[in-house]
C-alpha cells in the first residue's frame, strides 16, 4: 500500500507543478501547445500499448459504439479543459484554473444530482451551497465571473464522468481519445508550420524539446495514477486528488505573485470548507461500505 500512495503522491504532484511547465511554452502559445500535446501523447500510449501488448484492446473496441461515442464526447471536453488551462496559465489566471479543481468533486455532486437523479445527503447539500456561494462571492465582489474556474471544473468533471462510465483502462482511454483528435491537431500543426506562425522547429531548441515532451508529460502521471488505484483504497486516492490544485494555487500565489484579495480568500475559504465537510462524508459513507468510491460517495 505504500507503493501505491507514493505512485499517487508523484501522479498528482506532476500534475500540481503543470504551471511550471506551460508557463515555459508561453512562446507557442495555448491552441499550439494542445495541438502537439495530443499528438505525441498519441504516439507515447501507442508505444507503451504496443509494449504492453495490450493493443488489441484498442481494435476490440471498434464494434462497441457506446464506447466509442462516450470517449469521443470525453476527447472533446479534455481538449476544451487542456486549452483554457494553457490559456489560464499563460495569462496569468494559476490560482482561478486552481479553484476550477477545488470545485470539481462539487461538480460531480451536482452531476449526479442532475445527470443521475441522485437524492443528496444533508452534507452533500450544505457542500454544494457553500460552494455556489463562494462562486457568487467571488464574481461580486473579485470583478469578474470565474469563467475559467467553472469550465475547467465543469469540463473535467464531465470527463472523469464519461470515463467512468465507458469503464476501460487510462491508456487505452487515453489512445482513443488522442486519436479522435490527431487529424484536427495535425490541421493545426501544418496550418502554423506552413504560416509560419508557429514555435516547433523554428529555431528554438528548448521550445521544440518541450514540446515534443508534451507526450510523456501527459501520459506518466497517468500511469503513476493507474498503478496508485490498483494498490490503495479509493477513499485515500480521493483525498489525495487535493494535493494537485493546492500545488497549483501555491504556485500561482507564491511563485507568479498572483493576487489574493480579501475576497477572494474568503471565496477559496468557502470552497476548501465545502471539500473538507464533502470529503468527511465521503470517509463516513466509505467506512460503511468498503466498496465503497469515494468519488461516488462525495
Amino acid at each position: 500500500m505504500r507503493a501505491g500512495v507514493l505512485f499517487g503522491i508523484a501522479a498528482y504532484g506532476l500534475w500540481g507543478m503543470f504551471p511550471v511547465y506551460f508557463h515555459a511554452l508561453d512562446d507557442a502559445g495555448p491552441i499550439e501547445v494542445v495541438a502537439h500535446r495530443i499528438g505525441w501523447s498519441l504516439l507515447v500510449v501507442l508505444v507503451l500499448l504496443a509494449v504492453t501488448r495490450k493493443l488489441h484492446a484498442i481494435r476490440d473496441l471498434g464494434g462497441d459504439r457506446r464506447t466509442l461515442l462516450l470517449l469521443s464526447v470525453a476527447a472533446v471536453l479534455i481538449a476544451v479543459n487542456w486549452s483554457v488551462y494553457i490559456y489560464a496559465v499563460g495569462a496569468g489566471h494559476v490560482i482561478e484554473a486552481a479553484l476550477g479543481y477545488f470545485i470539481t468533486p462539487l461538480i460531480s455532486v451536482a452531476l449526479g444530482m442532475t445527470v443521475f437523479g441522485e437524492r443528496l445527503r444533508p452534507a452533500q447539500a450544505g457542500a454544494l451551497a457553500l460552494g455556489t456561494v463562494a462562486v457568487i462571492l467571488l464574481s461580486v465582489y473579485y470583478g469578474g465571473f470565474p469563467w475559467i474556474a467553472l469550465v475547467l471544473g465543469v469540463s473535467f468533471g464531465t470527463y472523469g464522468l464519461l470515463k467512468k462510465l465507458a469503464d476501460i483502462g487510462a491508456a487505452e482511454s487515453l489512445a482513443v481519445e488522442t486519436s479522435v483528435l490527431f487529424l484536427p491537431a495535425l490541421a493545426v500543426i501544418v496550418v502554423l508550420a506552413w504560416t509560419g506562425g508557429g514555435a516547433f522547429a523554428t529555431g528554438d531548441l528548448s521550445l521544440t524539446l518541450l514540446l515534443v515532451l508534451a507526450g510523456p508529460v501527459t501520459a506518466l502521471p497517468l500511469l503513476l495514477f493507474a498503478a496508485c488505484v490498483t494498490r490503495v483504497p479509493l477513499s485515500i486516492v480521493g483525498l489525495l486528488q487535493y494535493l494537485t490544485p493546492v500545488l497549483q494555487f501555491l504556485i500561482g500565489w507564491l511563485a507568479y505573485d498572483e493576487l489574493m484579495s480579501t475576497a477572494r480568500w474568503i471565496g477559496f475559504g468557502l470552497v476548501w470548507l465545502a471539500l473538507i465537510v464533502l470529503t468527511f462524508d465521503g470517509l463516513r459513507v466509505a467506512r460503511r461500505s468498503p466498496v465503497t468510491d469515494l468519488a461516488t460517495a462525495t
